[in-house]
């Protein structure tokens, strides 16, 4: 159990997708002009997360790693699909991402015409295969693991937004040099909340 937390913890805070791998910021950015509208992909991407990335555990588990097909057949333990992970890994979030689409449409579709192209562009979302990959890299012993990371790393990411959302909206009304204006600022505010977070990697886990 204290293994879970360290690893929840990890993703949100010291491991965050934006600020210490700066993974999804076209979303990051496009999308977090307001708190309500990033608030949605935020909860979008955490759906996305907490279902993918322990689907390609899975997926690794028992299908694409070395030896991981003995289970079907002792013939078969020297076979190695472990190549074909990342395109086995874009084809989960891709339809997923199908999944989120029509489930959005269907309950919220005010937020779903908000959103935009940006809601089928989470299937390219750096973060939602970022967080596959550090699954793949880590090697979490079960998938109890890989799903508390997915879960980490989707709240992590949407913190993020909704911060900065939040204080995009407040500075619409500051007096900022004209060639600050819009991303400039915005590119300034992120680093320095990077900064920020950097103060998480003192917590003993």
């Amino acid at each position: 159990m204290e293994n879970l937390l360290n690893i929840f913890v990890k993703s949100i805070f010291i491991e965050n997708m934006v600020f210490a791998y700066f993974l999804g910021m076209c979303s990051y950015l496009a999308v977090s002009k307001n708190v309500k509208t990033a608030m949605g992909l935020g909860v979008a991407v955490i759906f996305m997360e907490i279902i993918t990335v322990p689907v390609n555990y899975l997926l690794l588990k028992y299908l694409l790693s070395p030896g991981a097909l003995a289970w079907i057949h002792p013939a078969w333990a020297n076979i190695d699909l472990s190549f074909l992970s990342f395109i086995m890994f874009i084809a989960v979030i891709a339809s997923m991402t199908q999944l989120v689409e029509m489930i959005v449409e269907k309950f919220a579709p005010a937020l779903y015409s908000t959103l935009g192209i940006f809601l089928p562009l989470i299937a390219v979302n750096c973060a939602i295969m970022g967080a596959s990959l550090f699954m793949q890299e880590r090697a979490y012993s079960n998938m109890a693991e890989a799903a508390v990371f997915g879960l980490g790393s989707g709240i992590g990411w949407m913190l993020a937004i909704v911060a900065i959302a939040a204080i995009r909206e407040k500075i619409a009304y500051s007096n900022i040099p004209a060639p600050l204006r819009g991303l400039g600022i915005t590119f300034i505010i992120t680093g320095l909340m990077a900064i920020s977070f950097l103060s998480f990697m003192g917590i003993q886990l």
